[in-house]
């Protein structure tokens, strides 16, 4: 799977549950889900059960705890798909 496609599944995934919705039009690997986007941590965990459904992928809790910007997720995603 390719980086841009990723970073879009992303955008999509992560979309419904952010509440500052300009953080979204410069939706980059720097994006912090939490600062940039607003997504209470409350929503973080629904974000990466999405993630684990859209990518059919386990996410461990070492892996779950260093996802704080698109970037990051981008990564473990990435090395889940290559393990898997």
């Amino acid at each position: 799977m390719k980086e841009k496609e990723i970073l879009d599944s992303l955008k999509k995934i992560v979309s419904p549950y952010v509440q500052r919705k300009e953080g979204l039009e410069n939706f980059n690997e720097k994006t912090d889900f939490i600062k940039d986007l607003e997504v209470n941590s409350a929503n973080l965990v629904d974000v990466i059960l999405d993630v684990e459904d859209e990518f059919d992928i386990e996410i461990d809790n070492d892996s779950m705890s260093g996802m704080l910007t698109v970037g990051d997720a981008k990564n473990i995603i990435e090395r889940k798909l290559a393990s898997a």
